[in-house]
């Protein structure tokens, strides 16, 4: 593969030795605390026993973004994300701190989208009408059933009625652009209960479905004991007929599990996957940055990153006085970077998860390498049925996925490795 060159960054912020340049830039927020842990959890996310200390917690991720200023490079942030744990949890005088206190460090973009992540078991109708009002324009609802005996195996809070009541309240609310989390392959389900899950949510008017299958995850509760699930060819059925549904509604499947209506798609989870940047606030936060203003260490590094922050909400907390002392503490409990010959595989595994695929322009300016870099790669892949290129109306090339190669994303990616 070429070699990736770094030079100073001109006045366009464009890499003067090659084609690389500072990407879209979003924000990704992480709240730690919920009201119980689910079994088959595995994120960042601790059980608010006591007293949720919102006042402290804010001011932790305004430092936090504070250390990562220089990071921005004059860029406005397109996408917010809340997400956790349970954002919701969180009064509307918190939010109302944090998003003034955000507008201080970095400039919104006029449309900017803002989505926090909600569970129906925390909806509270005036609540949700303040954090309508203080801009935030999009949720994302974690139901994952409305079938109540699933939602007992899955240990949630919340039972059918109340998330259909809680996903009312949001639109009465104002949210007119919001997305369902929706699990299947749940335990002991049947094609037609999966369908059902599906249909109901299609009933409620969502923008947006996120649809994906239960799997089960090292240390979790469902890891230690494994619940019974469907077969293989019941898990297959479901796939088929559920995105035969989500189709038949005009919902369009843009990514391997997220389905959207026309011109719904979470633009802070697209930014993700055509390899944009974003930073990460709080505990255990991740970012991705690149930081054209400064050179790699190392001749073999490039200049993005990958960064994490201090993942115990107690010590990023803790983190938060040390700095406020002055005492040298930092959030960041490490930061990596992506080597340049992995820079065009990092981008793929991001890029072919969209199922429009993406513009080759888009590879050159996300990675610094000529698309002559990966052209054989692709030739190969294409005579074997996994990769083909389409041409937009404005004669914009895309590379995608067919049906076979999105069903084996691992051995088409081990093509370019």
């Amino acid at each position: 593969m070429a070699s990736f060159l770094t030079s100073d960054v001109t006045s366009d912020s464009t890499n003067e030795d090659s084609n690389l340049i500072l990407p879209p830039l979003s924000l990704y927020i992480h709240i730690p605390w919920c009201v119980r842990k689910c079994p088959y959890c595995d994120f960042n996310s601790h059980e608010a026993k006591e007293r949720i200390p919102e006042k402290e917690y804010v001011q932790a991720l305004l430092d936090d973004l504070e250390t990562d200023l220089s990071w921005v490079q004059g860029r406005e942030i397109h996408t917010i994300f809340i997400g956790g744990g349970t954002p919701s949890l969180l009064s509307v005088e918190a939010y109302k701190s944090l998003l003034s206190g955000l507008q201080e460090k970095v400039t919104f973009s006029k449309n900017i989208e803002i989505t926090m992540e909600a569970n129906p078991g925390t909806f509270e109708a005036e609540k949700f009408v303040g954090f309508r009002k203080l801009g935030i324009n999009r949720l994302s609802i974690g139901v994952q059933s409305f079938a109540d005996e699933q939602l007992k195996h899955l240990g949630r809070i919340h039972d059918g009625q109340q998330a259909i009541t809680a996903i009312k309240m949001a639109k009465e609310a104002g949210f007119d652009n919001f997305n369902i989390d929706l699990m299947h392959g749940l335990p002991n389900q049947s094609e037609a209960q999966a369908l059902a899950d599906i249909q109901q949510a299609i009933d409620l008017g969502p923008t947006h479905l996120s649809w994906y299958q239960l799997t089960i995850e090292p240390n979790t509760e469902f890891f230690k004991r494994p619940p019974v699930l469907p077969e293989d060819e019941t898990l297959w059925d479901i796939q088929e007929a559920g995105q035969a549904l989500l189709a038949q509604h005009g919902f369009i499947q843009y990514e391997i599990s997220a389905y959207a209506k026309k011109n719904k798609q979470a633009q802070h989870n697209v930014n993700y996957w055509q390899f944009g940047d974003y930073l990460g606030i709080g505990a255990g936060a991740h970012g991705k940055i690149t930081d054209l203003s400064s050179r790699p260490n190392s001749l073999t590094a490039s200049p993005v990153f990958r960064t994490w922050k201090t993942r115990a909400p107690k010590d990023f907390l803790n983190a938060a006085i040390e700095i406020n002392k002055e005492q040298g503490k930092t959030f960041l409990a490490g930061k990596e970077s992506i080597q340049n010959e992995d820079l065009a595989l990092e981008f793929l595994m991001n890029a072919l998860r969209l199922y429009q695929g993406f513009d080759l322009d888009l590879f050159v300016q996300r990675t610094g390498y000529p698309i002559t870099a990966i052209e054989k790669e692709i030739g190969v892949a294409i005579k074997k049925g996994l990769l083909e290129k389409t041409e937009t109306e404005d004669g914009n090339q895309y590379i995608k996925t067919t049906t076979k190669g999105s069903l084996f994303l691992n051995e088409t990616l081990e093509l370019f490795m």
